[in-house]
């Protein structure tokens, strides 16, 4: 086993760019509807993908939010939603948001959709802020409905104890305070699916934390064949300039 130490934002990266060939992502860019929703890591995923379809000139992670949370005292950049990314048989539609195009998402299209929790049992939510429920609300019906095809790339930083229903359940409570918690009914893929994916490395999670940018880190440990741990880090070493997410 080697050890490397991940910050949130080489994470980021890295989910980024397992996503972009996940077998279910490929598929979809050759026949099918993938509706990426704005988010700080699916603004990594989208540069990834497209780039990798050759489409990413006039697409910018600046902006690519909806919901954020920020350090106490930090002031985020001014800018625009200009729409999420929707890429339609492989071709990106620029302008398209979520709710423009929920209705028309069938089975097999895929919906990648950023979470704020995840268990150890592989469920994710989603903070809720809106009182109608926000972007969520206009993907679940798709997916319970249509059987349309929901990830959730999330980052290690945002791992918890308790079941996620469990969690619900106390902060939806009439008498709590903050925001909702909205279970999300797909597959959570993290960094470490990302580094199985993309080397064949069996990567773990085995610490965390650190200092002078670390904080939020995750040290993970990668095993596999000698081929497959030099190929996990040559990967990790790639991302390692990756500044700290700002936009």
């Amino acid at each position: 086993m080697k050890q490397f130490n991940l910050t949130p934002a080489m994470g980021k990266r890295l989910i980024g760019k397992g996503m972009a060939q996940h077998p279910d992502i490929r598929r979809v860019l050759q026949k099918g509807t993938l509706l990426i929703v704005a988010g700080t890591t699916n603004g990594y995923v989208a540069e990834e993908i497209l780039t990798a379809i050759g489409q990413a000139e006039g697409f910018s992670r600046v902006g690519f939010r909806r919901g954020v949370t920020v350090a106490q005292g930090a002031k985020l950049p001014q800018a625009e939603l200009a729409g999420d990314v929707v890429i339609v048989d492989g071709q990106w539609q620029p302008g398209k948001t979520v709710f423009e195009v929920a209705e028309s998402l069938k089975a097999g299209d895929v919906v990648l959709k950023g979470g704020n929790a995840f268990d150890p049992y592989g469920q994710a939510a989603v903070q809720i802020g809106h009182p109608q429920g926000g972007t969520v609300m206009a993907i679940v019906p798709t997916v319970i409905g249509r059987r349309v095809r929901l990830i959730v790339p999330i980052g290690l930083e945002k791992r918890v104890f308790e079941d996620i229903h469990t969690l619900a359940l106390r902060v939806n409570a009439p008498d709590a305070e903050g925001p909702r918690l909205m279970p999300l009914p797909g597959e959570v893929f993290t960094e470490l699916d990302a580094i199985q994916l993309l080397t064949g490395a069996e990567a773990i999670l085995i610490a965390g934390g650190g200092i002078f940018g670390a904080e939020g880190s995750a040290w993970i440990g990668v095993s596999g064949t000698e081929e497959q741990v030099a190929a996990a880090a040559e990967l990790i070493k790639s991302v390692a300039g990756e500044p700290p997410c700002e936009v």
